[in-house]
């Protein structure tokens, strides 16, 4: 366990990856879907190709060192370690944020916007804008410990990020999220509001209420069909994770082509990639992701969070200022009319292209959100 904060490291040891290849060359694998699209899950033959680059081509220790270009430490916070980047800025008057990832998601998500949030000036825009950047893997999640008791659901770790800022120097900062991220900033600026700057969401939760659709607009008209949709469609992971993780964590964690086939259908589906994820993103970043959740093995303690907090969690109003970010193809849609009920709402921006994962498809557009959404509470 470590105590203090002390500087970390990715480096998975070679046998792990060695023991992967040897995994994902002796895959047994099951029959072709008997159709032709992704209606079943993901097709056979684009999986097979995936982890035959997966084993044959992928170069993890090149991502490895790219993720590694981020200063990053491990600290003990009520029992647990706690993995985090921290990129510092060279702006003395840099504002604090905390940008917390979800599922499937991990800290890699972020880097292709941590230095424009951290540098500015590098990118030849205005250095008022800087952000010291921290980046935690949740608990269970990547290099973070796994829970070994029952508790750490999204109050605690709300908590521990206070705990965490705190400890780093920070009494006041900003919190980014979306997905678990969105829960966790937004029990961050419910329950912590005195050292909240504000809080900006790409997913905020915010459903409709009874009501509502007496006489919907468009906009309510559209999250009512996505959030149809998605209960209808795309929620069986999420079914599963919150009533038994432990039984999915066997499969995943044993067999890596499964590994990949969990998450890599959700990054097709939930992403704005026209119908394949490879439009929008490399196959290296889809496997940077994927490869932390096998090298760590948290395909069990990741789920567990969704059986902590699924059901459990409960929010009431949030008064700190809030930015929404709303990409058109976010799984779950909402309306500033029902954000503005549950939120201090001062910024709604509604972007023209992206899905779920926003800092990783539209890394341009997510920074230019959440400068100028901060820009005006500094």
């Amino acid at each position: 366990m470590v105590t203090g904060v002390a500087p970390f490291h990715m480096h998975v040891p070679d046998e792990v990856l060695d023991d992967l290849r040897r995994r994902l060359l002796s895959t047994r694998w099951p029959e072709k879907a008997p159709v032709d699209d992704w209606s079943q899950g993901v097709p056979l033959d684009y999986l097979r190709e995936m982890c035959h680059y997966w084993a044959t081509a992928y170069d993890w220790r090149a991502r490895e060192r790219a993720l590694n270009r981020f200063e990053q430490f491990m600290t003990t916070i009520d029992g647990l370690n706690v993995h985090f980047i921290h990129a510092r800025s060279p702006s003395p008057n840099a504002l604090p944020l905390v940008i917390t990832h979800g599922w499937p998601g991990s800290v890699a998500e972020f880097h292709k916007v941590i230095e424009p949030l951290r540098d500015p000036a590098a990118f030849g825009d205005d250095p008022a804008d800087a952000f010291d950047v921290i980046c935690p893997s949740l608990p269970g999640f990547g290099f973070s410990g796994k829970p070994a008791e029952t508790g750490w659901g999204v109050e605690r770790i709300a908590a521990a990020w206070c705990e965490l800022m705190g400890r780093l120097g920070y009494r006041r900062f900003g919190a980014q999220g979306g997905d678990w991220g969105a829960m966790v900033a937004t029990k961050l600026g419910e329950a912590h509001p005195g050292k909240l700057i504000g809080i900006h969401l790409n997913m905020p939760l915010a459903p409709p209420e009874p009501g509502d659709d007496n006489d919907p607009g468009e906009a309510e008209r559209i999250a009512v069909a996505a959030r149809r949709h998605y209960d209808q469609f795309e929620s069986g992971y999420s079914t599963e994770q919150s009533t038994r993780p432990q039984t999915i964590g066997y499969s995943l964690t044993d067999s890596p082509a499964g590994q990949a086939a969990w998450i890599l259908e959700k990054f097709r589906n939930w992403t704005d990639c026209d119908g394949h994820p490879e439009n929008v993103l490399s196959r290296d970043e889809l496997l940077d992701n994927v490869t932390l959740y096998w090298v760590t093995a948290s395909a069990a303690s990741s789920a567990r969070l969704y059986w902590e907090s699924f059901r459990k969690v409960r929010f009431g109003v949030v008064a700190v200022p809030t930015g929404v970010a709303a990409f058109p193809k976010e799984i779950i849609k909402t309306t500033p009319r029902w954000v503005a009920r549950r939120y201090h709402l001062v910024r709604w921006t509604d972007m023209p292209r992206g899905g779920h994962f926003a800092a990783l498809e539209q890394p341009e557009l997510f920074v230019a959100d959440v400068r100028g959404f901060f820009r005006e509470l500094r």
